[in-house]
């Protein structure tokens, strides 16, 4: 219970506080910095070379922030970068671009920028020593919503494509995530929790009832960028960590990053076949204690 405490209060902070620009003292200094994997200023990526004879599996972890904010450099807020690379797993934090009108939807550019950092990283496996087959995602807030979409989205590579980097695949092996929304869709939100009110800026909308008014409208895009609406029976096993057990139907004192979402996706994956370990205070058949020990589980158990 004390380490979950720990856990928790670790987990609050990363919330509310996602603003700075450096590295925590805890995490090593990285092997490589500000990396570009694209055209936007955003677009760059830090990486962490763990000591390995053979090729490593990857932490790919993508911040919190709503996706209006955040940055890289809170990556030890989502997992233990140690940790990891002393086990042999190397680490990779990304930028991205906020949502943006100049794409629409919006959160087509945040998510596409983390499928395009992704295929970067794979395009970098001979080089940087990784094992293109185990690579997890991590993630908090709406860094967590992004690496449930790449989790579940069908691969997005294109073998034909004279970009070698968008040859690569978007799939992962596992994804690890903390606080995160498991749905876009307005409606499932306010059966699920009824005071929600987040989500709407991802399709260009002000306020939650105009997101809620015009769902009918926005369908198709429900469909492409909600983690819910993709999962399927071929997707990789998830881990959801929430700081609240989840009441259905019932007001959240943070409808943001209620453990409702983690509930309702939990079910959904069961219902297809997907493991999905649901993690809150007393939530039954925990078998790991963060997402830092689900990705070392999942990425080290073939060696």
């Amino acid at each position: 219970m004390e380490s979950y405490l720990r856990l928790i209060a670790f987990i609050t902070c990363s919330l509310c506080q996602l603003s700075a620009q450096e590295y925590a003292p805890s995490v090593p200094k990285a092997t490589k910095s500000e990396i570009v994997y694209g055209k936007h200023d955003r677009n760059i990526l830090d990486f962490w070379k763990a000591e390995s004879e053979t090729p490593t599996p990857v932490a790919f972890v993508i911040h919190g922030g709503g996706w209006k904010g955040g940055s890289k450099e809170r990556v030890d807020r989502f997992v233990d970068p140690k940790a990891l690379l002393d086990v042999g797993i190397s680490v990779v934090a990304i930028n991205y671009r906020y949502v943006t009108d100049e794409e629409n939807p919006p959160v087509k550019a945040p998510l596409h920028d983390a499928a395009r950092a992704l295929q970067f990283i794979r395009s970098k496996a001979e080089v940087w020593n990784l094992d293109k087959k185990r690579i997890g995602a991590a993630g908090g807030s709406a860094g967590a919503c992004s690496s449930l979409w790449l989790a579940f989205h069908d691969d997005m590579a294109d073998p034909k494509s004279g970009d070698l980097v968008a040859r690569e695949s978007t799939r992962l092996a596992c994804a690890a995530v903390i606080g995160a929304q498991t749905t876009l869709d307005p409606r499932q939100m306010v059966e699920w929790t009824p005071n929600s009110r987040y989500g709407g800026h991802a399709f260009g909308f002000r306020s939650f009832s105009d997101f809620l008014n015009e769902r009918e409208k926005i369908l198709p895009w429900v469909a492409e960028y909600s983690p819910y609406a993709l999962v399927n029976k071929k997707d990789p096993p998830v881990y959801l960590f929430y700081k609240t057990p989840p009441a259905i139907g019932k007001v959240q004192k943070d409808p943001t990053h209620t453990s409702n979402f983690g509930l309702k996706l939990q079910e959904h994956c069961q219902s297809k076949g997907v493991v999905c370990e649901l993690v809150y205070p007393d939530a039954p058949k925990v078998k790991h204690a963060s997402p830092t020990d689900f990705l070392i589980s999942n990425l080290k158990k073939t060696d």
